[in-house]
Order: structure tokens, then sequence, then C-alpha cells
């Protein structure tokens, strides 16, 4: 999923310093609203900050030559036993630039159904507990400006999915948007 690396970076002075950093493979999340406007989150465990959180549907991009909107379907499909009808790019974002290479593209995902019982996917470990709920989209909104929603996609994906609905999705951009990431091989 990640590997440390150590670059020496010439600084704006002439420096030179060592910057350690994650070199990361990368994300899709999916801000899946229903038709009635309920954006649909997920709560699990997640142990390097000791805390259950509300997060959306989203996982790595770890499938050689899967495409970023199919690997963001599968994870909905996965994570919240649901599959889209319309997928639009919502926003890419860097959680942890000062420490990290991860990008996340997040999607919007829309025309939800389920996905058929002997179709799903068997949780595991930290996914087997995972609680499954959908939010009105506002009040999703609230629970990120309380405090609520803590997980950095997830904040985003919230905020942007309500800032694209109340300028009538004009935001959206199309599946084939350029994907800009920096492209660094993990050591095998």
């Amino acid at each position: 999923m990640f590997d440390v690396v150590t670059d020496e970076v010439q600084m704006p002075d002439g420096n030179v310093a060592k910057r350690d950093y994650m070199v990361h493979i990368g994300a899709v999340g999916v801000v899946a609203l229903d038709d009635e406007g309920r954006v649909v989150l997920v709560r699990q465990y997640r142990h390097p900050v000791g805390q259950h959180l509300w997060e959306l549907p989203a996982g790595l991009i770890d499938v050689a030559g899967e495409a970023l909107d199919r690997a963001a379907v599968r994870e909905l499909e996965e994570e919240a036993d649901l599959t889209a009808g319309r997928l639009d790019v919502l926003v890419d974002m860097y959680p942890s630039p000062g420490c990290s290479t991860e990008v996340i593209r997040l999607f919007l995902a829309r025309d939800l159904s389920p996905v058929p019982p002997e179709r799903r996917h068997e949780r595991r470990d930290e996914e087997a507990g995972m609680v499954v709920r959908r939010f009105d989209l506002d009040e999703a909104v609230a629970m990120a400006l309380r405090g609520e929603i803590a997980n950095a996609a997830c904040l985003v994906g919230v905020l942007a999915a309500a800032r694209a609905r109340d300028c009538d999705w004009s935001s959206l951009r199309p599946l084939d948007t350029p994907f800009e990431r920096r492209e660094l091989a993990l050591p095998s």
C-alpha cells in the first residue's frame, strides 16, 4: 500500500535537507446519493486513530489496469452493497501532502440500486463490523461542521457534493478527466 522514502531536497535558500514521506498508490472514494438526497456513509474502526469513523465507501487503486470509475463502483458494491447508474468526477484531493504522495479521486454516484444478495462481497477484518447508513446530505454537512465526520475524504466529499447540488451539478466533471498524480513505483 505504501512505503516510506527519504529524498534530499534543495531548499529555496540553497541548503539541502532530507525529507521523509510515504509513497502511496492512491485511492478512490464515492459520494453515493440516493433519489431522496441522502448520502451513504460507512462507519468503521481505524486502528491508527483508535476510533470508529464515518467515511465514504472508498478503497485503494490496487487492481492493475482497473479504470478509476470501475474501482469506485467496486468499492461501492463491496462496502455498501450498492451500484450506480450514473457516476461523475466530483473532486481530487491530497489528504496529507506534507507527508504522503496519496491522491484520492472522489466520484459522485447517483441512480443507486442494490447489489443482488448472491453477488455481495463478504466483509472481513475491519469491514466485518462496518455499519452502512444513509444521511440527508444537509445533515451530513452539519455533522462535518460539528466534528462528527473527521475523515478527510468524507469531509471533502460531503461538502463538495452539497456545493455541486447547490450549483445544479454544474461543477461535476466527466469520467475521462485526467487524474494527476506523482507516479512513483512501490518497492516489490
